[in-house]
């Protein structure tokens, strides 16, 4: 009997989680909510650009929803800039006895000496409640520094180092709000973001490297970041809007989670808007890569290259997002109720997803 899932918003992740919950066998896509008017009513075929229909109506209605039980909810709204009614939103689903899968509050990954506990008391509570699981991850937050880093440190003798880089050009990136109003492009470079704003990156990635260190059975002593920007030398146009001379048009910005003065766990982002832009920084491996560089006994290097089948690293970076939440689905629907992390759960492939006639 297949899964019921309820998908929670039809934007940049979504669509691309819909046409996932579409593609395994064992779920069933059973409603979508949307925030919009222009979309209720909507085929969610038509919402995920399928080019064909799949028989479900998008609604407004979060209570209907709700009211029908699903076993997941694939929770993949906007919450950077509302993270309490983020919060609020996963509370009600697990409260009702709903599992859910999110895409954010990205803290929530690992969020153990990250966000204060009464902050987290509420959604433990209300998972045990209703006997429900929650599961925050995605490729970054997510895959790409937990379990891809975790995997290559078992071939290590010793461990010095464990680095997490995403290294993308965003200029195909469509989400203005994302790049423009939280990670400040486009804006004079002495004005200050919501993103980097004293302890926010510490906030939504020092998760990565406090769950590296669990998985690596290490206690830190703190987290620290820092970041710089670069200012476009001329005025250029991304998919999201227009970057003026001299604002802001690449960001590079390092957590380091620390052990006395060493760095032993360190996530770093090198985010340019067009690729000659610091030349000096790291350089993709392809259009665009996620890398983990162990620095010890041996030294290794892995490059993840993305890569979307309409020729763009962006598109795949939303779908792998997306898939790594609904491949995830029968995993925390069976798992014990909780707050649950990556280390929780166990090894997650695309059972399933092999085209052509199925293997025995």
């Amino acid at each position: 009997m297949a899964y019921r899932v309820v998908q929670w918003s039809t934007g940049n992740v979504g669509r691309h989680a819909i046409a996932g919950i579409n593609a395994r066998p064992d779920l069933s896509l059973t409603g979508v909510w949307v925030s919009t008017s222009d979309k209720v009513g909507r085929d969610a075929g038509e919402l995920a650009g399928l080019g064909r229909r799949l028989g479900v109506t998008a609604t407004d209605d979060a209570a209907g929803l709700i009211a029908g039980k699903p076993d997941c909810v694939v929770y993949t709204a906007m919450a950077d800039d509302r993270l309490g009614e983020a919060v609020e939103d996963l509370v009600g689903f697990l409260r009702a006895g709903i599992n859910v899968v999110s895409s954010s509050p990205v803290f929530l990954q690992f969020p153990d000496g990250v966000v204060p506990e009464e902050m987290l008391e509420p959604i433990r509570r209300a998972a045990l409640d209703g006997g429900a699981s929650l599961w925050v991850n995605g490729v970054d937050p997510g895959f790409a520094n937990d379990w891809l880093p975790l995997v290559l440190t078992g071939v290590c003798q010793r461990i010095d180092e464990v680095r997490c880089l995403e290294i993308l050009d965003y200029g195909t990136y469509d989400n203005a709000k994302v790049l423009f109003d939280i990670m400040g492009f486009g804006k004079p470079v002495d004005d200050i973001p919501l993103l980097l704003q004293p302890g926010i990156l510490s906030l939504a990635w020092g998760s990565v490297v406090r769950q590296l260190a669990a998985g690596l059975g290490i206690t830190l002593d703190r987290v620290e970041d820092s970041y710089q920007r670069l200012a476009a030398p001329e005025t250029f146009d991304v998919r999201s809007g227009t970057i003026a001379e001299g604002t802001a048009a690449a960001l590079r910005f390092e957590v380091r989670g620390m052990v006395g003065d060493r760095a032993v766990c360190v996530l770093e982002h090198v985010t340019r808007l067009r690729p000659d832009l610091g030349p000096d920084w790291p350089q993709p491996a392809g259009q665009g890569c996620y890398r983990v560089v162990v620095t010890g006994e041996p030294n290794y290097t892995l490059d993840l290259q993305l890569l979307g089948s309409d020729g763009d690293h962006n598109t795949a970076g939303l779908k792998a997002t997306a898939m790594r939440l609904v491949n995830a689905i029968p995993a925390v629907v069976d798992a014990k109720p909780g707050l649950l992390t990556a280390l929780d759960l166990p090894l997650i492939t695309g059972r399933g997803l092999v085209s052509g006639p199925s293997a025995p």
